[in-house]
């Protein structure tokens, strides 16, 4: 493998990732999938639910995004707080997960207060990627069964990555993608962590070497043991490349990520660092933020640390993009290959499968 390269900042350089090395090492943040594979099915939803209080923002690049409710993060709207995040395959269909888990988030008492008395309404914003069809049949898409189900499924334990939720029907530069997670611990007590369901358009490989580009940002000894691409392997995944270039469509891709920290920031200053988050995008897939994709950030803050310096921000936007690519990297390391040949779906070898065995 390749020399790792170092960290953006110096003060990243001695870093070291949480207990998960995921997005639940930020207190009071749980995750859960559910995963639908059986057949005719590829596709999911991942719900990440949040401590009261949080604050929330995004940041969308991609020039075909699939959304809900995220304009209310918008620094001059008045909502200035998040019960729960939604991420989803199934296209535009696939946003309708999003009703499950807001019911079940109204039946926990959470919500905005709205009127008079007691009662409230979730604010549960949403994105989606395409999965259509990849399981062989067009309209299958998760929906408020699948959404309630992955709201009860969370936990603030080690993550499932991979080829599961959101991620299960994921293709990145025609290898499977998936789901995947990192985190890091600042040395100002701060953590920051990432998210990330990585389907896109654009190949997370060099086509030089045959390595996934995101390795090259992790920490020392995160992705050790990982075995060398075969070049005849790497030659032939370029020709696949060039080859399924023809078929790329508008909205057929996009790649999601949430990023969170404990520190405390403002509605603004979550956007911002949505906004920097999307660079780790930029280091992992190639292109990125096309017009066929619709690539999405949400970042959320707890205040569980309390308000950063403006050093310390800076530092914790430069952590958070290196968190979405180290987050993509594992989500490409533990995707599996699946063939749906058989029900009419497409094959889709991982990275490991097509390029990691010399």
């Amino acid at each position: 493998m390749n020399p790792r390269v170092p960290s953006d900042s110096l003060r990243l350089s001695a870093m070291r990732a949480g207990r998960h090395n995921g997005i639940t090492d930020v207190g009071g943040i749980r995750v859960g999938h559910c995963t639908r594979d059986e057949p005719g099915w590829l596709t999911g939803v991942s719900v990440l639910l949040l401590p009261p209080g949080t604050v929330g923002g995004v940041d969308v690049r991609g020039g075909g995004p699939g959304t809900r409710e995220t304009d209310l993060l918008d620094p001059r709207n008045l909502v200035d707080r998040v019960d729960a995040l939604v991420l989803a395959g199934g296209s535009a269909f696939g946003l309708a997960a999003a009703d499950g888990v807001l019911a079940a988030a109204y039946a926990d008492g959470l919500g905005w207060p709205v009127g008079q008395g007691e009662q409230r309404v979730p604010i549960v914003p949403a994105a989606i990627l395409f999965d259509l069809g990849r399981a062989g049949s067009w309209l299958h898409h998760p929906g408020p069964m699948d959404g309630a189900a992955a709201y009860a499924a969370a936990t603030d334990g080690p993550i499932a990555q991979g080829s599961v939720g959101a991620g299960t029907g994921a293709r990145a530069g025609g290898l499977r993608g998936g789901l995947g997670s990192a985190s890091l611990r600042l040395d100002s007590g701060h953590t920051v962590a990432a998210l990330v369901v990585c389907n896109a358009i654009g190949s997370p490989v060099d086509l030089v070497t045959g390595e996934l580009t995101a390795l090259a940002r992790g920490l020392e000894g995160e992705f050790d043991g990982i075995p060398e691409p075969d070049p005849m392997a790497v030659a032939a995944y370029a020709d696949q490349l060039i080859a399924e270039r023809a078929a790329w469509a508008a909205g057929s891709a996009t790649t999601l990520a949430v990023v969170a920290t404990d520190a405390t920031l403002t509605k603004a200053q979550c956007s911002k660092l949505a906004g920097v988050a999307h660079d780790g995008f930029a280091r992992a897939l190639s292109p990125v933020h096309t017009a066929f994709d619709g690539d999405t950030v949400f970042a959320v803050a707890t205040g569980a640390q309390g308000e950063p310096t403006a050093i310390e921000l800076v530092d914790l936007q430069t952590a958070a993009a290196d968190c979405v690519t180290r987050a993509i990297g594992h989500a490409m390391l533990s995707a599996t290959s699946v063939d749906r040949s058989a029900d009419g779906g497409i094959a889709m070898r991982s990275w490991a499968d097509a390029l990691g065995a010399r």
